[in-house]
C-alpha cells in the first residue's frame, strides 16, 4: 500500500520560495534623476529656512509658545492613553525592528541583500544628520524651557529637530522606497506619510517637541529618502563583497574537510636466499625444544610404530591375496 505524505503549509512556503528567481528583474533600482535632485534642492531649502526662522525668533517661535501654552494634553485628556502607544510607532528600537524583520523576509524570498543595507543605510544617514543638528543646535524641550518667548537655543537640549518625526518619515518611507511596483509605492508613501504625521503631532499633544521641532523632523526624514539613491552603488558594491566573501568562506571551508587517507603500501624487504654453499649442516638441523631431554632425536617417521603387527582381522582361508587372481571354488 502506498502513502503520500501531506505536505504541510510551511512546506508549500518552502517549496515557492525554493521557485523564485534570484534577482528579480521587475525591482528597479531609483536613480538620482533631474526631478529628484530639484526635489532634494527644494527640501533642502525649507531645512534651511526653519532652522533660519527659529535662529533668528521668528513667528514660528511665537507659535510654538501659543502651542505650548494651549496645553493639547489638557484639552482632549480622553484620547492620552492612545497617544502615549501610538508614539511608539517612531521610536527608533521597536520600528527598526519591525522594518528589518519586513526586509528580511523580502531579502530572503528575492535572495539579495538590498533591502537590508537600504535600512541599514538610511538609518546611518539618520543618527548622523539628525544627531550632529541635535547636538549642534542644543534646543530645550517645552517642559524645559527657561524664558517665555525665546527661542531655547544652544542651551545643551537635544530635541530640534523632533526625532521620533525623522525616525518615523525613514524607517516607514523605507518601504516605499522599496517597493517594487509603482501602485504598491504610491500607497505605502500615503501611508508612511500619515504614520509620520501622526506621530510628529503626538509628541506635540504630549509636549516633548516644539511644532517647529517636527516641521525640522519631517524635513529631515524626507532628505534621507532624497538622497538614498546616490548611495545605491555603495550598496551595490556592499552586496556583492559580502557574497564574494561568501563564497570564499565556503571554498575555504570545502577545501579544508580531510578526505581519506589512502593506504600507503609499504615494499617488503625479501631477505636474499643463500646458496647451498653458504648454509651449514648445523643451520639447516631443528633445534631441539626446551623440554626435550639433550641428545639426537628421531623423526616421526622413523620411529617404531606402537600397533601391533599384522592385521587384527581374523584369517579367512576361502580369502586370497589382494591383487592375485582367485582360484575357483569347487562345486559340490
Amino acid at each position: 500500500m502506498r502513502t503520500e505524505r501531506n505536505l504541510t503549509r510551511l512546506d508549500r512556503v518552502f517549496a515557492r520560495l525554493d521557485r523564485e528567481p534570484e534577482r528579480p528583474a521587475h525591482i528597479d533600482v531609483p536613480r538620482m534623476s533631474r526631478h529628484r535632485v530639484a526635489l532634494f534642492a527644494a527640501t533642502l531649502a525649507v531645512y534651511g529656512a526653519i532652522v533660519w526662522a527659529v535662529v533668528s525668533t521668528s513667528w514660528l517661535v511665537r507659535l510654538d509658545w501659543q502651542v505650548m501654552f494651549f496645553r493639547p494634553y489638557e484639552q482632549w485628556s480622553e484620547i492620552h492613553a492612545f497617544v502615549d502607544y501610538y508614539v511608539v510607532l517612531g521610536q527608533r528600537g521597536p520600528t527598526a525592528v519591525m522594518i528589518a524583520a519586513w526586509l528580511g523576509w523580502r531579502s530572503w524570498r528575492q535572495h539579495t541583500l538590498r533591502p537590508l543595507l537600504a535600512l541599514a543605510t538610511s538609518l546611518l544617514l539618520l543618527n548622523v544628520t539628525v544627531g550632529a543638528a541635535k547636538i549642534g543646535m542644543g534646543r530645550l524641550g517645552p517642559h524645559y524651557a527657561t524664558t517665555i518667548g525665546s527661542n531655547e537655543m544652544w542651551l545643551g537640549g537635544d530635541i530640534f529637530p523632533s526625532g521620533h518625526t525623522a525616525n518615523a518619515v525613514v524607517t516607514w518611507g523605507i518601504l516605499a522606497y522599496l517597493a517594487s511596483t509603482p501602485a504598491a509605492r504610491r500607497w505605502l508613501s500615503a501611508l508612511s506619510a500619515v504614520t509620520s504625521l501622526g506621530v510628529g503631532l503626538s509628541t506635540v499633544y504630549l509636549g516633548t517637541h516644539w511644532l517647529s521641532d517636527v516641521l525640522l523632523g519631517w524635513v529631515a526624514g524626507l532628505l534621507i529618502l532624497l538622497a538614498l539613491p546616490w548611495f545605491e552603488p555603495l550598496i551595490a558594491r556592499t552586496e556583492a563583497a559580502i557574497f564574494d566573501l561568501r563564497d570564499r568562506r565556503r571554498d575555504r571551508r570545502a577545501g579544508t574537510v580531510p578526505a581519506r587517507p589512502t593506504p600507503v603500501q609499504v615494499p617488503v624487504r625479501h631477505k636474499p636466499r643463500e646458496s647451498a654453499q653458504d648454509v651449514s649442516p648445523t643451520a639447516c638441523t631443528p633445534k631441539a625444544p626446551v623440554y626435550l631431554a639433550p641428545g639426537p632425536h628421531s623423526a616421526r617417521s622413523e620411529r617404531t610404530p606402537v600397533t601391533p603387527v599384522g592385521s587384527r582381522r581374523p584369517p579367512h582361508t576361502d580369502r586370497g591375496t589382494r591383487g592375485t587372481a582367485s582360484t575357483a571354488r569347487p562345486v559340490t
